[in-house]
């Protein structure tokens, strides 16, 4: 797992123990996986979009943006990104 991957995944982690007022992490927490999942859609159709119409530059951001939010839903879920590269790496064997 990356360095950036690990420390956000801490910081997700963190903000879900220990609450922060302000944090926008938190307020997605607290407002539940149906409001995670719905910004998840969101940002994929950004991604999409960026893909087809926009710079490079764009598609990075919003792929970040992306993936953020899948961070903040496996946190949700009590899963983790290594579940993830778990499973990518079942698929190659």
């Amino acid at each position: 797992m990356s360095q950036t991957i690990e420390t956000l995944q801490g910081v997700i982690e963190d903000r879900k123990r220990h609450p922060k007022e302000g944090s926008y992490t938190c307020a997605l927490l607290k407002a539940g996986e149906g409001e995670i999942l719905k910004k998840i859609g969101e940002e994929a159709v950004e991604v999409v979009v960026a893909g087809a119409l926009e710079s490079d530059e764009r598609l990075v951001y919003e792929t970040a943006d992306l993936f953020y939010h899948l961070l903040v839903m496996l946190a949700a879920r009590n899963l983790r990104w290594e579940d993830v590269e778990s499973e990518l790496r079942g698929r190659f064997q």
